[in-house]
């Protein structure tokens, strides 16, 4: 893997790459889309992934507080627990040994019986609204941490302040493309890290964010390549 921008440099530190700002919360979008802007292959992202796409990715959640993903992704994806590896004691020092994964669900429409909930190092959090019945929610109290954020919607900015609220101030979004949506019209969103496959895909794959018209600038602050792959780091300008 080398660095070309802002500057070049063979086998950057990953972590320095992508450290995060000191003192302040920031929210980070992960996401790997194809050469035309899809953002799946046959349903699925990890038809787009590479070694080194999985690398960072490794590493993004390694540094985080908090993973947060939307319940449609976390099915499709089949998430389970974020599990301690050996490489992140000294990322992870002072903090659980893994971060935990936060649910964004508007129906509560998930398996509370599955690995998600069942070997979580670090509480799942189920991020949800009112709207939910109140069954529902005690059933999910049972094996998560139920954060309510909204009436008949999650309501994005509420969400993300009980995280703050938590200590979780360093969250990564790994989408999908409708909570990246939600988060950019809200305007939460930091910083966007896109991973570029050199592939042609076509047909219906949604882009990397969906949604309402929204409108984020970034600056594109960091590129790295390995095998034709870009990993590019965009962030906010309000934030620099």
């Amino acid at each position: 893997m080398r660095r070309i921008h802002p500057d070049i440099q063979d086998e950057p530190d990953i972590e320095q790459a992508y450290a995060y700002p000191a003192g302040r919360p920031w929210l980070r979008l992960n996401m790997v889309a194809s050469a035309d802007g899809a953002a799946w292959l046959k349903g699925l992202s990890g038809g787009l992934s590479s070694e080194g796409d999985r690398r960072i990715f490794r590493v993004l959640r390694g540094m985080s507080d908090v993973v947060m993903a939307g319940a449609a992704t976390v099915r499709t994806e089949g998430y389970g627990a974020v599990k301690p590896r050996e490489s992140w004691q000294t990322l992870r020092e002072g903090r659980p040994a893994a971060p935990p994964i936060a649910v964004v669900t508007r129906r509560l429409d998930l398996d509370l019986g599955s690995p998600l909930f069942t070997e979580a190092v670090s509480r799942t959090i189920v991020i949800t609204c009112e709207a939910v019945p109140a069954e529902r929610r005690a059933d999910a109290s049972r094996v998560a941490d139920v954060v309510v954020a909204g009436g008949d919607l999650v309501d994005m900015s509420v969400a993300v302040r009980e995280l703050h609220e938590r200590g979780l101030t360093r969250i990564l979004c790994e989408g999908g493309p409708r909570l990246n949506g939600q988060l950019a019209a809200a305007d939460l969103i930091d910083e966007l890290c896109l991973s570029i496959s050199p592939l042609l895909v076509g047909g219906g794959a949604a882009r990397i964010l969906n949604g309402e018209a929204s409108q984020v600038e970034l600056r594109l602050s960091q590129v790295l390549e390995e095998e034709g792959v870009l990993f590019c780091k965009y962030t906010r300008e309000s934030t620099t």
